[in-house]
């Protein structure tokens, strides 16, 4: 008798441990996932779909042959992306911001990233001296104060993107439309896109 209680104390602990081992690590894999995996409890777009998103973007953008026939660098800022879902208050420009960061990373000697014109100008209102209230023709002042900085590098190219949705009772279509037009001619140069359904 006294071996049999034996016996089941063992089992009992080697079970604990046992159950304790496998519910940290399970745990913790629901507590922090792999970017670039889907979570089965999540809802809506992942990161496995922005990781997606802009390394294909990247990879399309920079296989361009326009870009790479070029003899000069292309010079490129980015625009905002226009939210045309449902969800008019969800900001998708996560999208745009790292497909900028992808072409930093990547496209290093074929393209060179420009500033926002407007983000510009309020770093260097913040940063640079001014030199006074502007002056017309007659000498008098208008109150204005001066661009505190040079106007800088002139892009060539404006990449902007679009967020899309479409709802049909099931699984919900997300399309991410992305365009590099030249700012110059106003040619639309490259346009890609990314679909995805999702719940």
């Amino acid at each position: 008798m006294h071996k049999i209680v034996k016996g089941l104390l063992f089992t009992g602990f080697s079970i604990a441990v046992i159950g304790c081992h496998d519910d940290k690590p399970h745990k913790a894999g629901r507590e922090r996932p792999p970017l670039d995996e889907i979570d089965a409890g999540g809802r809506g777009l992942q990161s496995k779909d922005l990781i997606e998103a802009t390394d294909q973007m990247t990879m399309e953008l920079l296989a361009l042959p326009e870009l790479n026939a070029s003899a000069k660098q292309w010079t490129i800022v980015t625009g905002p992306t226009e939210n045309q879902t449902q969800n008019v208050r969800q900001n998708y420009a996560i999208f745009i911001d790292r497909l900028k960061t992808n072409l930093s990373k990547q496209g290093r000697g074929r393209v060179a990233l420009i500033e926002n014109r407007d983000r510009y100008r309020d770093l260097q209102s913040k940063e640079l001296e001014s030199g006074g209230e502007r002056e017309d023709e007659f000498g008098q002042t208008d109150g204005r104060r001066p661009a505190p900085g040079p106007a800088g590098m002139q892009p060539d190219f404006i990449l902007y993107s679009k967020a899309q949705q479409m709802t049909s009772g099931g699984p919900d279509l997300y399309r991410f439309e992305f365009n590099l037009t030249n700012l110059k001619t106003r040619q639309l140069i490259w346009s890609g896109e990314y679909m995805v359904k999702v719940h």
